[in-house]
């Protein structure tokens, strides 16, 4: 985040120039007021220090200026003893602090850092709000990343084609919503959609649910009963955890792909049907029919169009965007307002990898909202080595939050050398920058 520093006096604007930059931290200096106050916008991604007493315009009319474009900019006001007084009526206005002259640059610079972090929560605030607001729209693959922007359009142009789709994904990344996007998006979308979890079919009934019973067979369905599959007539049969099938019933699901049609159990003759179906798996479906634990003939069947969606560690910068409408459903659901989200959200939203993907990130939602503490997820059944690393990485997150990412502050606090944390770093997959 930018500083932006305001002082007629040359020599000084020079001095704390290079002070914050020795400190690796963004600076612009200018001596003209009016000017700079044409760089602060509502997206003004910093902070402004100025001086009280300067040409054109002082310091304390800039901070109204300022506060009449956003209140939530902070600004410190540099003064001279003369003007304390004054400085301190103005506090009560909202000006974030103020630094009486003359000053040592680590003091300014320790202030700065404290209203810096007070913005970036503001603006990761408003980006989280502005997000629940565009997801209030309706139930779509949420993302801005370039897989995300892909991976809708490529949905769109599928769903027209009316033709059989293989999804792939792990758990928990949104396989089955995709599914509804291309039910929604193509000519099906006023017929059903009838979803089925091929790994949740009740033992030895998987061919009765999928496929029904004919008049008089079933003495609790006199009158017969359609299964999933006749169900699905005219729409779409979502078959998720495909590589679940049981064997038995893989065979009868080559037969109704092929040939369109479903013969119910005690049938006497086949009925044509009319479907589009989508089939979804969190496993290789190819080491599946290696194995010979999913019919060889069945897979290629199934996918003569595959898709893949992502795991959100593939496309971290779009798990706040995720969290907001998470957290904005939650908020409806239960009739409460928005929380303010502090430092420890927004940093452990882009360095955790999210193994349960959206499942996992929608229970963090629920727990932010009813102020559960934060889950690290149970490690316990791991080996040592994993929980010794799962512990480590932990420490060195948490350094990094109570220190806004500052590296010097973490080798300090962590009490290791640059290369032993750069290391660890690396290895644990953790950005300093995330927690700036």
């Amino acid at each position: 985040m930018t500083t932006l520093l305001l002082d007629d006096d040359a020599t000084l604007r020079a001095v704390l120039r290079q002070a914050f930059e020795l400190e690796d931290m963004e600076v612009e200096v200018a001596a003209d007021p009016v000017a700079a106050l044409a760089r602060v916008t509502p997206e003004f991604d910093g902070v402004v220090v100025t001086d009280v007493r300067m040409p054109g315009m002082d310091g304390l009319e800039l901070f109204r200026r300022i506060r009449s474009v956003d209140e939530d900019i902070p600004v410190i006001v540099m003064t001279g003893h003369a003007d304390v007084p004054m400085v301190i009526d103005v506090l009560k206005q909202g000006v974030f602090d103020f630094i009486p002259k003359p000053f040592a640059a680590d003091h300014l610079i320790a202030c700065v850092r404290r209203a810096i972090d007070r913005r970036r929560l503001v603006l990761e605030n408003r980006a989280l709000r502005a997000a629940a607001a565009r997801a209030q729209e309706g139930d779509v693959l949420i993302g801005e990343t370039a897989v995300m922007v892909r991976l809708r359009e490529m949905l769109r142009q599928i769903a027209q084609a009316d033709i059989d789709v293989l999804v792939e994904g792990e758990t928990g990344t949104g396989k089955e919503l995709a599914a509804l996007l291309l039910h929604r998006w193509g000519p099906r979308r006023a017929r059903p959609f009838v979803a089925v979890n091929c790994a949740a079919l009740p033992s030895g009934l998987a061919e009765a649910e999928l496929f029904g019973y004919a008049p008089g067979v079933h003495a609790q369905y006199r009158g017969g009963h359609p299964g999933r599959i006749e169900m699905s007539n005219g729409g779409t049969l979502f078959l998720d955890e495909i590589g679940s099938m049981p064997p038995a019933v893989q065979g009868a699901m080559l037969r109704v792909i092929e040939e369109r049609e479903v013969t119910v159990i005690g049938g006497d003759r086949p009925r044509p049907i009319d479907l589009r179906i989508v089939a979804a798996t969190n496993v290789e479906l190819d080491d599946a029919v290696r194995e010979g634990r999913f019919r060889k003939d069945l897979y290629y069947r199934l996918n003569p169009v595959r898709v893949r969606v992502p795991p959100l560690r593939e496309r971290i910068s779009d798990v706040p965007l995720l969290f907001a409408h998470f957290l904005d459903e939650v908020a409806r659901s239960e009739g409460r307002a928005l929380p303010p989200l502090g430092r420890e959200v927004h940093a452990y939203l882009v360095a955790h990898d999210w193994p349960g993907n959206v499942r996992e990130l929608r229970g963090y939602a629920r727990r932010t909202m009813l102020g559960l503490p934060l889950d690290r997820g149970d490690e316990s059944h791991a080996d040592l080595p994993t929980q010794v690393a799962a512990f480590e990485a932990r420490i060195i997150r948490d350094c990094l939050v109570r220190c806004g990412g500052d590296i010097a502050t973490a080798l300090a606090t962590l009490g290791i050398g640059r290369n032993t944390l750069y290391d660890k770093l690396k290895r644990y997959g953790i950005r300093p920058a995330d927690y700036r």
